[in-house]
């Protein structure tokens, strides 16, 4: 065991929790990357509007997380997590039935209602998973297992991804919607579990004291007067410039080499399986060293260096086999390196902050970034840029988010250091007053 320790560096009083929370995250994104393929694929079908989409996209976040955060307000995370995974299963039912009881001829609206459905629930499971491990694991325990837990959810990728390349040429889509909406349900349950497990003598999680504090729309005041947490929605909207840039990149080089669908969406599902092998070593050992011997704001700022130096490349070689590659290496970077350190950010803040405030960061701010991103592709597009010359356009962009990414993590050492072990500083705990201790991202 002291060996496993020393390679994966899990406590003894904290497995049972953490294999529950990689179970959960298994759940979850094994249901994702079912849907993911069939989303990518109506992008590179729809391509024209798919910054139409996306706006759509946006407003229907500026809808959902208010509504959300009314939730967190009300009940227990026992109650308000497993809701939110419960709901997002019976809509999967309802587009099931759509497609089975709809003309053929309304296919494309259905399309277009199910990719914005799509990407929402793409962040929303994700953030809603994530406040929950964090709200549950402190600062110093985040560092050594957030790299662990996310195995589960790269597994999840491997499974879901590889199921939908060997199953989407088989059967119609809408059975694909079905068999996402079951380990759904399934994560609702793991979810409650993970609850329970706090609730136990000498727990090594944090219990959770009372419902959170605030209104609807409290999370977003608190990202107003919090430097800090201003500084995590810009590293969130540079990622998705980042993001968005390949994103439309990717759909107009793979519909421009394929024509069927059904081998489209094949071929997007393979890349995403490449990704989640490629992340799960990362995840399990490379995480929460890198973490604990360079600290989290350059393991923060790899992932923007390596995106700098893949748009150099493609914007010399602009093809698809480049693509592909820059792809995987940023994919895999992303969820391996980057969303571990990410989630260690909000270690160090309050409650009302960890579950409002990262909900309107992890999906306003990021479908918002994707809506901005979206029409500055389409305008560059517009102009006559090709994909190489627009992704010579994005790589200084590239500079300012190592810088943030760095400054990050030197404000959360110091936040958590004020903070002790559990690493919330004295006073963040009151809903919507910004403290002394909350330096400037």
């Amino acid at each position: 065991m002291s060996f496993l320790t020393r390679i994966i560096p899990v406590e003894r009083d904290e497995w049972k929790p953490v294999l529950l929370a990689t179970a959960y995250g298994f759940l979850i994104l094994f249901s994702y990357y079912i849907l993911r393929a069939v989303r990518d694929e109506i992008s590179a079908e729809d391509r024209g509007n798919l910054q139409i989409l996306w706006t759509a996209v946006f407003l229907v976040m500026l809808i959902a997380v208010p509504m959300y955060s009314s939730l967190v307000s009300r009940y227990s995370r026992a109650v308000f997590v497993p809701i939110a995974n419960l709901f997002f299963a019976s809509n999967l039912v309802l587009f099931w039935f759509a497609l089975q009881a709809l003309p053929v001829e309304s296919r494309p609206w259905i399309d277009r209602v199910f990719y914005v459905w799509a990407s929402v629930f793409a962040l929303f499971v994700v953030t809603v998973f994530w406040g929950l491990v964090v709200d549950l694991f402190r600062n110093t325990q985040g560092k050594r297992v957030f790299g662990f837990i996310a195995i589960g959810s790269s597994v999840g990728g491997i499974v879901g991804s590889g199921f939908t390349a060997w199953m989407a040429t088989l059967v119609p889509t809408f059975v694909l919607l079905l068999v996402a909406s079951i380990p759904l349900v399934f994560s609702a349950w793991m979810a409650r579990l993970l609850h329970h497990a706090s609730e136990v003598p000498n727990t090594a999680l944090r219990q959770e004291k009372g419902k959170i504090a605030g209104t609807a729309w409290s999370g977003i005041q608190v990202i107003r007067d919090s430097r800090y947490l201003q500084g995590i929605a810009l590293f969130i909207a540079l990622m998705t410039f980042a993001s968005t840039i390949l994103y439309f990149q990717q759909s107009e080089l793979v519909y421009g080499a394929m024509t069927d669908r059904g081998v489209r969406t094949a071929f997007l599902a393979k890349i995403d399986l490449v990704v989640n092998i490629l992340t799960i070593g990362g995840q399990g050992v490379l995480a929460a060293h890198l973490i604990r011997w360079l600290g989290v704001g350059v393991v923060l700022a790899i992932v923007p260096a390596a995106a700098f130096i893949g748009f150099i490349v493609l914007g010399l070689y602009p093809s698809l086999a480049v693509l592909v590659v820059v792809q995987v290496i940023y994919r895999a970077g992303r969820y391996a390196l980057a969303r571990p350190a990410r989630e260690v950010l909000f270690t160090v803040v309050s409650r009302e902050e960890r579950y409002k405030s990262k909900a309107f960061i992890d999906a306003a701010v990021y479908r918002g970034g994707d809506l901005v991103s979206g029409w500055i592709y389409a305008g560059l597009a517009a102009a006559g840029l090709t994909v190489g010359s627009i992704s010579l356009v994005a790589a200084p962009m590239m500079g300012i988010w190592v810088a943030v990414g760095l400054m990050l993590g030197r404000a959360q050492e110091r936040m958590a250091a004020e903070g002790g072990d559990d690493g919330v500083p004295a006073g963040a705990e009151v809903p919507g007053e910004p403290t002394a201790s909350t330096p400037p991202a």
